[in-house]
This record gives C-alpha cells, structure tokens and sequence, in this order.
C-alpha cells in the first residue's frame, strides 16, 4: 500500500459509549498539539475468589476446663485457580461481534482529529488501528494520540490489547516526523548500507515507534524490482525507491535487516507485498486489473518472504494484484492458492496475513466493500485492512453476517480471531 495521505472524510455520529466521549474530548485537545497522555481508566484485575480474611486460629479459642480439648480451626479452603491467560481462553470469552472486531485494522488520523469516527468503531470492537495521513507532530503528541486511543478501548469494553500501526518504511513513505522521529531515507538509499548497518539503523527507527505506542511498522518491503532500468515503470514500489535493490538475494539480506532491527527495539514488522509487486507497471491503488505475468509459485522473487517467516516474522501483507501464473481468476487477497497453499502449506506461515487496504483500491471495485471482507476471511487471510473509516461498517456487518450464516466461514473467522490473539500474546 502506498498511502493517500489526503485525510479522509470520516462520518460523525453521537457517542454511544462513556469511552467515545472519553476519546472525543483528549483526541480535541491533542489536535491542539497538547503533548499529555490521556487518563488511564480504572483496571479490573482477574482475582481468584476466596474468603476475605483468614478464620480463626485455635489460640484464640477459650477453654472451660482443665479436661476440655481445643477444638481445631478448620482447615482453610483452597483458593480457586485462576482461568490461565490462553489465547484459547481469551477467544472463548470473547463473542462473535467481538472476535470479528479482531480481524480488522481501520486507518485513523495519525493526528487524532477523527475522533467521532474512531468512537463509533470502538463500538464495533475494531482490535487493531494504523496511524494514517502524515504528522509532524513529533514523538511526545503522537504518544499522546496512541494512549487516548488505547485508554478509549478499554473504557468501551475492549480488553483485548490495540494493535497500532503505522506506515514507516522511510522516503516518501513515512507518516510520523516532527521531534523524535528521524527522518528515513528510502528503501533504496537504505540499501548502500551492509545488513549489520541497517539492522542497527532500523532498531533505532523502531525505538522511536515504540516511544509513540506505535507497536507494528508496515514495512519493510520485500518486493524485487529485476532491474533498475526497470524501477521508474514499477509503478508501486521502483517508482517510489520502495526497493531494496534488485536482486532477491540484495532484497532478502538488506529488507531483512531492517525487519529484525524493528524487531529489536519491540515493534512488529510487516513484511510486504507478497507474493511481491516489483514486476507490475501500473498500481492497485489507482488502476485495475493489475497483472503479474510471471511470479509463480516456486519463484525465486519469493525467497525474501520465506527468509524472513523462516526468521520469526509475524505479519505478512499481501498485494492487491492478480498472478496469472498461480491464480488467474483470483486477485491475491481472494486466492486460496495464494494464501492458504503458499504461505501456510508451502511457506509453514502460522502468523497473520493481513491485506493490503481493501476499501480505496481500484483494484477491486468490481465487489462490493462487504464483499472484499467477506471474500478476503474465506480465502484464508485473518486481518483486513482499510483506510477509510466510512466502509468498515458494510465490512463488518458482512463478515458477521457470513459468520452468522455459514458455519464454515464461522470457522475461519475463529481461527482468524485465534491467530491474532496468538500473535498479540507473543506466540
């Protein structure tokens, strides 16, 4: 995805939850640039019930004769055992509404002036936030903006941990500047450093990220453009310097650097966009059909993907375009073949496959926005991604009513809710 930074239109509705006020009123006072965090609300600690206080001991039991025998306190009760934090665990107390909430990832301003519309999808248990536009707000008002959105899920019921994102690849791909946030030079200009340079670099990068709350990067891109003669009529990736070099071996060494030094500093990488956009010439985001003529399934373009699942990585997007040579009749985000058989049978991915933004792309006008939602879950993919806030609700609303209706696709929907709480867990 290469962002349309332009602010989208946000639809206003009233707050239905004491949260959504919560968030309206800091989110105002953030837009103004005020750098304090957001009150945290009261916490409710899983306890184990039991009595209260201990019972009595036999010293202080009167004795009324010398024969007389003291009668011995009773036994204490053992305390029940709390239910262990399990993602299973988690996933069974969660209801539908909410577990279809996890599988989903919304744009907010990374300003914090949509705050009508992110209340109004708290109220749709959305489990995972982007940071979208562009800020130079800095480090300090963008830390501000994360725990008012992280304080209102919890005030609205929430009490699966936020997930939030931001697209920091560098270049011209970089939301968050201002104080703190260094500047990133493209994908490309970071290529003239060797691996053990960039990880250092990127650790550097991802420490500022985790400063501002911001736990997951959509980046690095793992695309290979086959040439530079090549990259000016790439339009997604080459076009933008997006690319780091031209071989898969260059792409995988350098992409995987900047990965694992995200990976130090806490925040999650995304590995992007497989099965890879470096061959295309026109770009999902603004044209359609959108076709790779010669990626196949054993590629050799794939190695930097398997380098980095082989590597521990835990979120992989994939590309809006069609393969012609791996599933013709199916864009990839509606492909089994690409999903479900390449990345978890032949890849061995267990982590999330999250799409690329499934609302503005041109891509996929042909569906319906319920449609890319639903078609995306069934395919096999676990989070969907959208940038505009105005379409979540037909998303949503979809993806329940399949999950209402079909049992099969209620069983995707929990394995989807499954895998990320997996991987918000740690594993």
């Amino acid at each position: 995805m290469l962002q349309n930074y332009s602010p989208h239109s946000r639809p206003r509705g009233r707050y239905r939850r004491a949260g959504a006020l919560a968030l309206a009123g800091t989110l105002a006072v953030l837009t103004a640039c005020t750098p304090s965090g957001a009150p945290q609300p009261p916490r409710t600690e899983l306890t184990a019930s039991g009595p209260a206080t201990a019972p009595p001991s036999s010293a202080s039991l009167s004795v009324t004769t010398p024969a007389a025998t003291a009668t011995p306190s009773a036994a204490p009760k053992p305390r029940p055992t709390a239910t262990p934090a399990t993602p299973e665990n988690t996933l069974a107390s969660l209801s539908l509404e909410q577990r279809v909430g996890q599988l989903f990832m919304v744009g907010a301003n990374a300003g914090g002036s949509d705050s009508d519309a992110v209340a109004e999808l708290l109220g749709r248990h959305i489990g995972n936030f982007y940071l979208a536009g562009r800020s130079q707000a800095g480090v300090a008002p963008t830390a501000a903006v994360v725990a008012s959105l992280r304080a209102a899920a919890k005030q609205s019921g929430n009490n699966v941990p936020l997930s939030v994102a931001t697209d920091q690849e560098g270049g011209y791909v970089q939301v968050l500047r201002g104080p703190g946030f260094s500047e990133i030079p493209t994908a490309l200009a970071q290529s003239a450093s060797t691996p053990a340079q960039l990880r250092s670099r990127a650790r550097a990068w991802g420490a500022e990220l985790l400063r501002a709350g911001v736990d997951v990067d959509l980046a690095p891109v793992l695309d290979t453009v086959p040439g530079a003669a090549f990259g000016p009529a790439n339009a997604p990736i080459g076009y933008f310097q997006r690319e780091y070099g031209y071989t898969p071996s260059s792409v995988s060494a350098l992409g995987n650097a900047f990965a694992s030094g995200l990976r130090d500093a806490g925040v999650a990488p995304v590995v992007k966009h497989y099965p890879g956009l470096g061959r295309v010439t026109l770009n999902t985001d603004t044209s359609g059909n959108v076709r790779d003529t010669a990626t196949t399934r054993t590629d050799p373009y794939l190695a930097p993907f398997t380098a980095a699942i082989r590597g521990g990585v835990r979120w992989v997007m994939v590309s809006n375009a069609y393969y012609d040579r791996i599933d013709s009749e199916r864009p990839a985000p509606f492909s089994p073949v690409v999903m479900r058989t390449m990345l978890r049978s032949d890849a061995g991915f267990t982590g999330i496959i999250v799409s690329d933004d499934l609302c503005n792309a041109a891509q996929l006008a042909p569906w319906t926005v319920g449609q890319r939602a639903g078609n995306f879950i069934a395919a096999g993919g676990t989070v969907v991604l959208c940038a505009n806030t105005a379409d979540v609700p037909a998303m949503y609303g979809e993806v329940l009513r399949r999950a209402t209706a079909e049992p099969a696709f209620r069983k995707a929907v929990d394995a989807a809710a499954l895998t990320v709480l997996r991987v918000k867990a740690g594993k």
